[in-house]
């Protein structure tokens, strides 16, 4: 028996036994025991019959009876190893049914016993209080006990992992090995978990080499721990070497490499690793189909997200809410309504619908196909909207440019208490550019400077660059950049696009310039900006240059934009044949939009052969734009080819294809005020029209509008 001035995390024996029944302290013959039901102390059978009992009862969560039986034992056997084992399955039992005070009345009858330190209940009582999180009474018991053992060891630190304390996990492991007590196969993947969650390299490194110095069995488990900490601290190289030498795998192998690629961004690589997995019959779990669904959706293949959720149904894996959220994204991206639709009655069935970041889900995906309506349905059903719901609803309505609906949502948040979040400020700037709202966007430009939360957000101030610029402040832009310490590629392309859309080629070659010797990389919407700075600016060599040098210099592969740039270059500049033959030896199949970008190059600089043959490209492709068909017709007019701009009406015709009345609106105060072709309903209409007469005459007289294509679209109209 321990001496009284023993302590126990300063609570001393007598403190302790307070806990202890009262029952458990009588002795024997204080307690009612029928003689003829309850035998003397040595009758081993009795004992062992309630050894038993207390067992099955134990199992069985019935704690009651256990512990009355527990009592009845302790009258039938001395204190000695024989009540261990049934101490341990009442231990077992509290941890089970969640008893926590009976469990630490047992607690202080074991240390009243003196088997504290025992090797079967010292892991037991680790687990009996890693179940109920209390961890600092797990790790006393465990670097207090004197087992050399690895067990509780190894309880503490899986405990530790699923609380997700990581560094006192790794605090432990350390501990563990001062204390001279080897770890095995059961320690080293839970350690290596905590490093990879924290990506402490080192840690890792060090446990490795733990790992090839130990004497253990090969272990197929640690093996794939090791994969997996690698991967997660960026060392996929290592990952992959120790995933190629492995003599033996399973589908926990062959997902964490996969996960490694995935969470690095080697999409090529995982993609092949999950075909290599598929045809070697490899069975994938729930979250791998996700991970290379999700990496689909990443990488722009949102065709290949929906074929491989198919094929998950065709295996028969049931579908989690991931997959419903990378089914719908997806659906969202190409306009696919249809099936968000049945993907959305999936969720209903399976109840996933309930779920905060599938109704954000819902609401994106069906803003995004245009049905606003059913958007703002599922919406105003959540009761309990989050900030990400309403950012959802406003990026909907910015999305298909409903200025007034998007303005009006984020009032309605402010006033309902949620607070805006950078994201949502983010979401509405473009629009008040797109829709030439200054005002509107004044007003969130106040808003960001009064809130410091939002300040260190370099997004809300390339969203401010960008809209100033695109509304043609572009003063307002420069001294919005001139005020950041921080910029990045999407700060400098704002600007450039803004110079140039200005017609400022030589200022945006110049900032293209400045971001390069700041080291800034471009991108290809970099490049896009600058090329188009330069058509505008009729930069031709400049242009030519950057196009030329794009790929050995910056590493960016010209795209279709970048060639549709080139053609627009050469096409101002009056340098058809060029741009022509941009066309034929470009790697892609020339946009609608390219070949009207070479029409009207053709017509301004009267080239009705090139222009000619752009034209019919274009009608074989039979666009259902009307502009398209007036800028033919247009081109035909200015050659007075009259029966070439019969057929294009006729072809319009045939087509179905109707010119859409020009609508302008212009903002007076704080209201806009639109006008359609022809428009009356205004009450300023004689007076607008008489202004308009006249602004038009200005501009003829001065050379500005060709007088031959007056009334062309009176022609073209039924």
């Amino acid at each position: 028996m321990p001496s009284p001035t023993v302590l126990l995390r300063g609570i001393s024996i007598y403190q302790i036994q307070k806990f202890i029944p009262t029952k458990w302290k009588q002795s024997p013959t204080q307690l009612h025991c029928p003689s003829d039901t309850f035998p003397g102390a040595g009758d081993e059978a009795m004992i062992y019959s309630l050894v038993t009992s207390i067992k099955n009862l134990a199992s069985q969560g019935n704690l009651f009876e256990a512990f009355r039986t527990f009592s009845f034992l302790q009258l039938s056997a001395s204190p000695t190893d024989l009540i261990i084992h049934p101490t341990s399955y009442l231990l077992l039992s509290c941890t089970n049914v969640n008893s926590l005070l009976p469990g630490k009345q047992l607690h202080a009858h074991i240390f009243s016993l003196g088997f504290e330190q025992h090797r079967i209940l010292v892991p037991r009582l680790v687990t009996f209080y890693s179940n109920f999180n209390l961890l600092a009474d797990a790790s006393f018991i465990t670097e207090n006990s004197n087992i050399f053992h690895p067990l509780p060891w190894n309880l503490l630190i899986f405990s530790y992992i699923r609380n997700e304390f990581w560094r006192e996990a790794l605090f432990a492991y350390n501990n563990m090995v001062k204390k001279g007590i080897r770890p095995d196969n059961f320690t080293y993947p839970s350690v290596l978990k905590a490093c990879g969650e924290i990506c402490d390299l080192g840690f890792g490194r060090k446990v490795h080499k733990s790992i090839e110095n130990s004497h253990h069995e090969w272990s197929l488990f640690v093996q794939n721990a090791l994969i997996s900490m690698y991967g997660k601290c960026g060392e996929v190289g290592i990952a992959r070497k120790l995933f190629d030498k492995l003599p033996e795998s399973d589908a926990c192998s062959w997902n964490s490499m996969i996960s490694c690629y995935a969470s690095t961004g080697n999409w090529d690589e995982a993609f092949e690793l999950f075909e290599r997995m598929q045809l070697e019959g490899i069975e994938s779990n729930i979250l791998t189909w996700n991970t290379i669904a999700g990496g689909c959706l990443r990488t722009g293949n949102f065709k290949g997200a929906l074929e491989l959720l198919s094929q998950m149904n065709s295996c028969e894996i049931h579908l989690d809410h991931v997959s419903i959220i990378i089914g719908l994204s997806a659906c969202s991206h190409f306009g696919a309504l249809k099936l968000g639709k049945e993907i959305h009655g999936s969720a209903i069935r399976n109840g996933f619908d309930s779920f905060d970041n599938v109704k954000t889900t819902l609401i994106t995906m069906y803003s995004r196909c245009k049905l606003l309506r059913n958007a703002y349905i599922l919406f105003q059903l959540d009761e309990s909207k989050s900030v990400i719901t309403w950012n959802s609803m406003i990026s909907g309505c910015t999305h298909l440019d409903r200025s007034e609906e998007a303005s009006f949502l984020f009032r309605e948040m402010l006033l309902s208490g949620v607070k805006p979040s950078y994201v949502t400020i983010a979401s509405i700037l473009p629009l008040c550019a797109r829709v030439a709202n200054l005002q509107h966007g004044k007003e969130f430009h106040t808003y960001i400077i009064r809130r410091k939360e939002l300040q260190n957000y370099l997004v809300l101030w390339n969203a401010l660059v960008d809209m100033y610029a695109r509304s043609g402040k572009i003063s307002e832009a420069k001294r919005v950049f001139n005020s950041l310490t921080k910029k990045d590629e999407v700060t400098f392309t704002s600007l450039i696009a803004g110079y140039g859309a200005q017609g400022e080629g030589k200022t945006a070659l110049k900032l293209f310039e400045e971001m390069i010797n700041l080291q800034i990389q471009p991108d290809h919407i970099t490049m896009v900006a600058v090329l188009s700075a330069c058509s505008h600016s009729g930069l031709v060599f400049q242009g030519q240059m950057l196009f030329e040098r794009m790929q050995a210099l910056y590493n960016i592969v010209p795209r279709l934009e970048h060639f549709s740039c080139m053609v627009d270059l050469y096409g101002r500049a009056g340098f058809v044949k060029k741009a022509e033959q941009m066309i034929k030896r470009m790697p892609y199949r020339p946009s609608a939009a390219m070949w009207a970008t070479l029409i009207g190059a053709c017509r301004i600089h009267g080239n009705t052969e090139i222009g000619e043959w752009a034209a019919g490209k274009l009608l074989e492709m039979k666009p259902d734009n009307s502009g398209y068909y007036v800028l033919i017709a247009n081109m035909y007019a200015a050659a007075g080819c009259w029966n070439k701009l019969a057929e294009v009406r006729m072809s319009m015709r045939d087509l179905g294809v109707r010119k859409t009345p020009g609508c302008a609106w212009v903002g007076v105060g704080n209201e806009f005020s639109h006008f359609l072709v022809g428009d009356t309903s205004n009450p300023h209409a004689q007076e607008i029209y008489l202004l308009l007469d006249g602004l038009n005459n200005l501009m003829i007289d001065a050379a500005y509008v060709s007088t031959v294509n007056l009334g062309l679209c009176e022609v073209l109209e039924d």
